[in-house]
C-alpha cells in the first residue's frame, strides 16, 4: 500500500496506519509502556446507526487530503461547516477504515473546562468510602484515590497507545472563551499530570485508573500521562465564533461546504441504494430550496426514505418531502444556479 494516502475514504478497513512515517521531530512522543489495541465499534456491538454512518461516509478529495495531513503531522483537525455536513461522522469513518478502535467523544458546552476532558475526581465519595466523613485523615488503603477517579475522553486519548486513538471534540465553538487556549499546551505536549495522584505518589507510586470508554483500568506512574502515538483529534465547529491565532496555527483546518448534485446523489446511494426518477426530483427540490436557506443532508435522506416507505405519489409525496426539509437558517448568500 502506498504511503500516501493512509486514509483513502474507501470505507474498507485496512492497516494502512501502520505505514505512517515517523512524525516530524517536533511532534515526537515517547510515552509507555504501550497499551494494546482497542476494539472498534463493530466488534464491541456499537450503535448500529453509528456503524452505518461510518461505513457510508462520503468524503470529498479535499477531506481525504487534509485527514492525511493531520495524520502525518500529528496535528488536530479543525472541521468547520454547516449542520448536517458530516463533521461528526468523519472521525468514525476514519476510525473504521484505519482500524483505530472505538471513537472517544467529548461534547462541549459553555460550562466545559479542560479538566472535564482530562479526568473526573470525586473526593466526597472517597470520604464516604473510607467511613471517615467529618474527619481529617481518611484511611488511604480503604479509600484509594484511583477508585474515585476516571479519565475523560481527552485524558484517555493521550494514554500511551500503540496506535493512535480517535478523539472527537464536538462543537468546540460552544465552549467558554478560555477553553481553546487551555487546550494549547495539552495538544502541543501530548501529556498532563493528575495532581491528586501526584500528591499520593509517595505512598502509591502506581495507580490503576479507569478509562473513559470502558471499565478497564490502566496503570499510571506518579500521576503522569504521556502519549506514545498522538491521537487523531477532530474538533468540530459550526463557525459561530473565531478562534485565537495561536490555536489555529496548531490545527490542520478543513471547511466542509454544501454538497453539490453529484455528491448528494452519491450520499443517497451509499445510504439508501439506487435512486429512481422520484428520488432525483427530491434532490432537485433540496438543491432549489438550498438557495434560499440552510438545509442539512440528513433532511434529504429522511425525505427520500419516508416518501419511499409511505408509497405516496406526487403531489402528496412532494408536499411531504418539503415539510421534512424546513430551513435551519436563512442563506447568507444565494448560490449561483450554475453550481447546482
Amino acid at each position: 500500500m502506498p504511503l500516501w494516502p493512509v486514509y483513502t475514504g474507501s470505507s474498507e478497513p485496512h492497516d494502512g496506519v501502520d505505514t505512517l512515517p515517523d512524525p516530524p521531530p517536533w511532534r515526537t512522543f515517547d510515552g509507555g509502556p504501550a497499551l494494546p489495541a482497542v476494539p472498534g465499534e463493530e466488534r464491541q456491538g456499537g450503535a448500529p446507526g453509528r456503524v452505518h454512518r461510518a461505513r457510508t461516509y462520503q468524503p470529498t478529495p479535499e477531506t481525504v487530503q487534509l485527514v492525511n495531513a493531520a495524520l502525518y503531522l500529528r496535528r488536530p483537525l479543525l472541521v468547520t461547516g454547516p449542520p448536517g455536513s458530516g463533521k461528526s461522522s468523519l472521525p468514525y469513518a476514519v476510525a473504521r477504515e484505519l482500524r483505530l478502535g472505538r471513537v472517544l467523544r467529548w461534547n462541549i458546552t459553555s460550562r466545559t473546562t479542560l479538566t472535564d476532558g482530562l479526568y473526573r475526581y470525586d473526593p466526597l465519595s472517597r470520604l464516604y468510602a473510607a467511613g471517615r466523613v467529618g474527619t481529617s485523615e481518611p484511611d488511604a488503603e480503604e479509600a484509594a484515590i484511583e477508585d474515585h477517579l476516571r479519565l475523560g475522553p481527552l485524558g484517555t486519548a493521550l494514554l500511551p497507545h500503540q496506535r493512535p486513538r480517535v478523539l472527537l471534540i464536538d462543537e468546540i465553538d460552544k465552549s467558554d472563551l478560555d477553553l481553546p487556549n487551555d487546550l494549547l499546551h495539552i495538544l502541543e505536549e501530548g501529556q498532563y499530570e493528575i495532581p491528586e495522584l501526584v500528591r499520593a505518589a509517595r505512598s502509591r507510586p502506581v495507580a490503576d485508573v479507569m478509562v473513559a470508554d470502558s471499565e478497564e483500568r490502566v496503570p499510571l506512574r506518579h500521576g503522569e500521562v504521556r502519549c506514545r502515538a498522538f491521537p487523531f483529534v477532530v474538533l468540530t465547529s459550526n463557525g459561530e465564533r473565531e478562534f485565537p491565532p495561536a490555536f489555529l496555527r496548531r490545527c490542520v483546518r478543513l471547511e466542509l461546504r454544501r454538497p453539490l448534485r453529484e455528491q448528494l446523489e452519491d450520499i443517497v446511494r451509499a445510504h439508501l441504494g439506487d435512486l429512481d426518477d422520484r428520488d432525483f426530483a427530491l434532490v432537485d427540490t433540496f438543491l432549489r430550496r438550498g438557495s434560499a436557506g440552510e438545509l442539512a443532508t440528513d433532511q434529504l435522506l429522511n425525505a427520500i426514505y419516508l416518501t419511499r416507505a409511505s408509497g405516496l405519489v406526487a403531489p402528496s409525496r412532494q408536499d411531504l418531502a418539503e415539510k421534512l426539509m424546513p430551513y435551519l437558517g436563512r442563506a447568507a448568500e444565494t448560490w449561483d444556479t450554475d453550481d447546482v
